[in-house]
């Protein structure tokens, strides 16, 4: 089998070395610092209003401050941004943002210092036909595309101005999904094919990006592209990241760290952009977050190196084969375990902060959906009659006198010497353990009974848990595992979103993991203050779940952080989208400020919401429209008629 080699260690951080790109005064790429920028909501003809907002951006830490440029009239008014942006004292390179029109990108590259173009949409025009191409007839098409494009490189050439080649998984043009394919293979020969023009004409200022709303097609795309750059012998150029319509709130915040964080931890990428559906200045926090981890990674210290990740060009995810323990493993969903250990005189009413409700009135406990599947009490006892649904987990030493009522963990040395174990079910905790001697032969000959909790205290967690996995394919040990990770209990809560979505997040997106169990070193002594933590890591444990797609649990909201092009309030809407569906579990909805942004962008959604005009929506199921030019008043209205009236409408307990 040949594997897919897409960075230089998957064990020791080196990160990939690129040409520099010059952008502005801000050079990109090789030894330069990986960059971090946004892009303003603002109209582009308001000029002080866009100036204003890029000051904002600015000061927060944007290094590139892109701009939407949809028409002629827009991209000529972006020297008049510029030149106000100078007056003012900043000289921060500005990004010009362009779809649908050539022209306007020719204008704008002669204004600003970088031009993002669309390989899906700067030719093609996107009528969702199915066209199967000659070679001769495909040629004729990458001949149409040299046409418009050529131009363009020639005024980029002449400016000093760089490129963005930015596919967007969304947006990919009928010809490249009726050859290769509505997937990361498409995104990437979509961009190659404007990349091959770029060196033909010896133009090589260039930035290439692959964006999906989905954090695994993201990441997928991008470790193809470095893959293929290197094969066809073309420059190793900057990588842009991002996640597109990542949302906002806590589910923005893990969706982007998991795609840019795992790709970050690979050593791929140059510069970042977190797509938040809230104010632009609020992005670049969580994006520096993402960035100064990787700051002094390269001198942590070294695990064994191997690049060898059963992932190939055909199967991306490199899913491991485990048997099934109780509910673990084989084709359960990933299963999530809240860590109880530190929390003094347990009751009752503790375990709401998990998700579970005693109601005295009937005697019986409530869940909801994000309630979590184990509890670990460490050596607390098993205080009441435990929750339906709800497994308890004690130290083997304090498990030999409660073995009706709970399943015991085993450290090490406990597995290898303990003759008493459970008949269903028993835990195994590793931590930066060695696969050699008695514990693999061991190991290896286990079927049934056990689930491995590995855990790691090096800061590259992620690695080391890949690093884990992989030995355990190695060695065909299919034993189920959950992937632990323990937190500094200084961390803020948007700090621990973004290290425990990347950490954890990689590797279930590599399909490596069976369950989760986050925890931080030491809670609150502050009871009240220790269920809340144990509140929000429960929900973090269940969000990254779902933003790998192994596990939906809730409503999925794929909104755009807005631009000059939207067409309405994306903030507002989406949250009173959001107040009245969310309950609708493993719903997935796109609000999309327009049309660029609109049904390709929301590939993955169910149901979409795009503005198509001055106080109009379109709704969609899927890619197909259903209602046109919808008051925007009445908008939401109609889009949850359409979903009752495709049966998939609950009505909430609330």
């Amino acid at each position: 089998m040949s594997f897919l080699k897409y960075c230089e260690s998957l064990t020791t951080y080196q990160r990939r070395k690129t040409i520099e790109v010059q952008i502005g005064d801000v050079p990109l790429g090789a030894n330069n610092p990986i960059r971090v920028q946004s892009m303003t909501t603002t109209d582009t003809m308001d000029t002080i209003g866009t100036v204003e907002q890029s000051i904002r951006m600015i000061n927060a830490g944007c290094e590139y401050v892109r701009i939407t440029a949809p028409s002629i009239k827009e991209a000529e008014n972006l020297g008049n941004i510029r030149k106000e942006l100078h007056k003012r004292g900043y000289t921060t390179p500005l990004v010009a943002d362009i779809h649908f029109t050539p022209n306007a990108a020719e204008i704008a590259a002669k204004l600003v210092e970088k031009v993002r173009i669309n390989p899906g949409n700067y030719v093609d025009k996107k009528r969702f036909e199915i066209i199967e191409y000659t070679d001769e007839q495909y040629n004729e098409e990458i001949e149409r595309i040299r046409e418009k494009f050529i131009p363009f490189l020639k005024i980029c050439k002449e400016y000093g101005t760089a490129i963005r080649i930015g596919s967007n998984h969304g947006s990919l043009s009928d010809r490249i999904i009726n050859r290769y394919g509505d997937n990361p293979l498409g995104m990437v020969e979509s961009a190659l094919e404007f990349v091959r023009i770029c060196e033909e004409f010896n133009f090589y200022n260039v930035v290439l990006s692959m964006k999906s709303s989905n954090p695994q097609v993201m990441v997928q795309a991008y470790r193809l592209l470095v893959n293929h750059l290197e094969k066809e012998n073309l420059k190793p150029y900057p990588l842009h990241l991002g996640v597109t319509e990542a949302g906002d709130g806590e589910d923005g915040r893990i969706k982007s760290a998991m795609g840019i964080g795992t790709l970050l931890e690979d050593g791929l990428g140059d510069t970042v952009r977190v797509s938040l559906t809230e104010e632009p200045e609020a992005e670049m926090p969580v994006g520096q977050k993402l960035v100064d981890r990787y700051t002094n990674r390269a001198k942590i210290t070294s695990i064994e190196q191997k690049n060898e990740l059963p992932i190939t060009e055909n199967n991306f995810s490199g899913v491991r084969k485990t048997f099934e323990v109780e509910n673990f493993g084989k084709d359960n969903v990933p299963r999530v375990i809240v860590d109880f250990s530190q929390i003094q005189s347990i009751e009752m009413s503790d375990f709401k902060s998990f998700g579970y409700t005693y109601l005295p009135l009937t005697d019986k406990w409530g869940s909801n959906d994000t309630a979590a599947d184990y509890v670990y009490l460490g050596n607390n006892k098993v205080p009441f009659m435990m929750p339906n649904g709800l497994k308890a987990i004690q130290n083997y030493d304090i498990w030999k006198d409660e073995t009706e009522i709970s399943y015991p963990l085993f450290d090490e040395k406990q597995y290898l010497t303990a003759t008493n174990f459970s008949d269903k079910l028993n835990f195994l905790y590793l931590k930066d353990a060695t696969l050699e001697g008695e514990l693999l032969a061991k190991l290896k000959q286990e079927k049934k009974y056990f689930v491995l909790i590995i855990a790691t205290e090096k800061e590259n967690i992620m690695p080391t848990l890949r690093h884990f996995a992989r030995q355990l394919i190695q060695h065909s040990i299919e034993i189920p595992i959950v992937l632990k990770s323990s937190y500094d209990e200084k961390l803020d809560l948007e700090t621990l979103q973004i290290y425990a979505s990347t950490d954890c997040g990689g590797v279930l997106i590599d399909g490596l993991g069976n369950g989760i169990m986050l925890n931080i070193h030491q809670y609150s002594s502050n009871k009240n203050q220790s269920l809340e933590e144990v509140k929000n890591i429960n929900s973090l444990s269940f969000g990254i779940l779902q933003a790998a797609r192994t596990r939906m649990t809730k409503t999925e909201y794929i909104s755009c952080p807005s631009c000059g092009r939207t067409l309405f309030d994306l903030q507002e809407t989406t949250a009173m989208i959001r107040k009245r569906t969310d309950h609708l579990k493993g719903l997935k909805i796109g609000i999309m400020g327009c049309i660029v942004n609109g049904p390709g962008e929301m590939a993955d959604a169910d149901y979409g919401y795009v503005g198509s005009g001055k106080g109009k929506i379109t709704l969609y199921k899927g890619q197909e429209v259903i209602k046109r030019s919808v008051p925007s008043d009445n908008a939401v209205d109609e889009l949850i008629n359409l979903i009752k009236e495709d049966g998939r409408w609950i009505d909430s307990l609330v």
